[in-house]
């Protein structure tokens, strides 16, 4: 009677075992979730065109993913105006690039790095930060 016990607790341990196994979900895109949001650090440089120009080697970015799901805000150290509302695709793996980039507005996030140039209203936003 004992053995039975010994095997049926086995078999149950191992039946267990590979039903965890497979139910894991390995095909999670972290562009699908709040992977990118953190503080990036780095390279800032901020212009409105007339007399505020800032530029810093030691900034920071903090990146927040709002309600939509596709949209994200930028706060920037150093008194550098925040950036609201940009909306974002997935371009590749694990990569969200601005949705209508060009050549004069920019901006890339991936698992460990952080680029802008955005220029919006005579104003420019540069990052090239790391986390």
């Amino acid at each position: 009677m004992k053995n039975a016990i010994k095997i049926l607790g086995l078999f149950m341990l191992v039946i267990f075992s590979a039903v965890s196994f497979t139910s894991c979900s390995d095909d999670d895109d972290p562009a699908n979730n709040d992977f990118f949001a953190g503080t990036y650090k780095g390279n800032l440089s901020y212009s409105d065109g007339g007399s505020t120009n800032v530029s810093t080697d030691n900034g920071s970015v903090f990146v927040t993913k709002i309600a939509s799901g596709t949209k994200y805000n930028f706060a920037f150290s150093n008194s550098i105006p925040d950036l609201n509302g940009i909306e974002f695709e997935q371009q590749g793996d694990n990569v969200l690039v601005m949705v209508g980039s060009t050549a004069t507005s920019y901006i890339r996030i991936d698992n460990n790095e952080l680029k802008i140039l955005y220029s919006k209203d005579g104003k420019i936003w540069t990052a090239n930060c790391t986390r």
